[in-house]
Parts: structure tokens; sequence; C-alpha cells
């Protein structure tokens, strides 16, 4: 059993969009390789640093919603220098709609958690917020805004204050911050185009369909049933009709598709219209 390449784990995610009895059919007269074995997907979670650097923050609170403490131990990875993301997970506060009671912390997690910034200890919550004069020190008073109780303290402090800009900006390009909240954080272009380059999508659909490159997208998307099963179904809705339509049963489309997905710079959805005009 060997792990399948890059290319590989991409074009099979969206084998699994068309039925089995076509994507077999596919398979055997194009050369691509059989469904990827669940243990091969496992291993590649072991080494998911690797592309770690790349990958939208939304992604990684899917990861989260879970609340399943074995991936958590993956997200840390990802995370990086986040303090607020460490904290919460360090912590186990649960991210899964509904979910109050907090998580088993895995083994390797354990006082694992950020040094509290003086600022909370000596102001509070809102009252740190509100002290933030650089964006440095917004992020450190903004990485104790953890459970829903603390997003709810914010907004009804924002509500009667306005809290600073950089306040603002520090906790609107978290993704867990509430949209409801960030929409009244700023509208802004600017204020719009930072929340994108940290990352922060409108869900799995938008990540599926016009996220780039399309074969990173595509390779997170193939462990999408074991890092956010949760959600993996929306990013599948999103690309089911169109790989039907335009590749479906045509063996000269998906043999394209295959040549060009790993040196594709647009998103998913422009590479399979492309193979499909290009066969």
């Amino acid at each position: 059993m060997r792990d399948h390449t890059r290319a590989e784990q991409a074009v099979g995610f969206l084998l699994g969009l068309i039925d089995e009895g076509t994507a077999g059919r596919i398979r055997t007269r194009t050369g691509l390789p059989g469904p990827e074995h669940p243990a091969a997907v496992r291993r590649r979670l072991d080494r998911a640093w690797a592309w770690a650097n790349a990958l939208p923050s939304s992604v990684v609170l899917w990861v989260l919603e879970e609340d399943d403490p074995d991936l958590n131990a993956v997200v840390w990875r990802f995370v990086g220098t986040d303090a607020a993301l460490r904290r919460a997970v360090a912590r186990g506060v649960p991210f899964g709609p509904g979910r109050t009671e907090p998580l088993p912390v895995h083994p390797s997690l354990r006082d694992e958690e950020p040094e509290v910034p003086e600022s909370y200890v000596r102001h509070g919550l809102v009252g740190a917020l509100r002290e933030v004069t650089s964006l440095q020190q917004a992020r450190a008073a903004g990485s104790m805004v953890l459970t829903r109780t603390d997003w709810a303290a914010v907004a009804e402090a924002h509500g009667e204050r306005p809290l600073p800009g950089y306040a603002r900006w520090a906790l609107s390009v978290r993704p867990d911050c509430p949209p409801a909240l960030r929409e009244r954080f700023g509208s802004h272009r600017k204020f719009t185009h930072r929340v994108r380059l940290a990352g922060v999508l409108d869900g799995p659909a938008e990540y599926a369909t016009a996220h780039g490159p399309a074969v990173h997208a595509l390779q997170v998307l193939s462990m999408g049933h074991v890092l956010f099963p949760t959600r993996i179904k929306e990013a599948e809705q999103a690309l089911r009709p169109l790989v039907q339509d335009q590749l479906g049963d045509r063996e000269d489309a998906w043999a394209v598709l295959a040549q060009l997905v790993e040196t594709f710079h647009g998103n998913a959805e422009e590479l399979v219209l492309t193979a499909s005009a290009v066969a």
C-alpha cells in the first residue's frame, strides 16, 4: 500500500463525486489509482505540518469544531503563534455548535497554554481590549477571548462604546469571531481585505470552488472525512454538479485533468472547466 501523490489525492477527491461504477472505469482506463486507504490518510495527518502554513484559518476552525482531542493535537501544528487558538486548545474550549462542556486535553498539550497577558490581569477582558494602542497589544489582549460568553461580553462592550481599531482588527481576523460581530466591527474595503488575507472563509463551499491553487485545496478536502467530517459535505455539494456535468464519464476529460492538476494555478472550478474544454 503506497501513499498517493498530491495530484492523485486531488483527482481522487473529485472522482469521489461521481458514481462508484463510473469512477472505477475511469481509474482503470486512465491508470489513476483506486480510493486512498484510510491508513494512508492518517499518515498524511501525521505529516500535516508540511502544508500547514498554506492552510486558511477557517479550515483550522472546521477541524476544531469536531471537538476531538486527537484532532486538536494535529491542529496544534497549524495554529503556530496564534496565542488565542493555542490557549483555547490547551484549555479544552469546545468549538462545536451547542457544546458547552470542556473537552479532554490531549496529553501532549497539557501545560502548553501561552502566558496570560499582564493587561488582562490588571484590567480584565474588556478593559484590556480598551487599553490597546498597537496591534501587538490587541493580539495579546484578544487571546483571552475564548468562549461564547467571552464573545458575548465583547459584543456588548462594543455596542456600548466601540472598541479601539486595533482591537477590532485583531478579533475580526480570528476564524472563530462570530460573523455578525465581525460585520459590526467594520465593513470598509481595507478591513474586509485583511479578513480575507487572514484566511477567513464563508464556508467549505467557498474553499472548494474559489480557493487556489486547486491541487492544494483538493488535497486538503481529500482528508476532509477525517479532519472535518461534519463540514466536508458542503464542499462536496458545491463541486458535485460541476464535476458530473463537465467531466462525468468522459475518460479524456479526466485524463486531461490529471495532467493539469499539479501545475494549475486557478481554483478547482476553473480546473474542471479547463479540463473539460481542452478535452
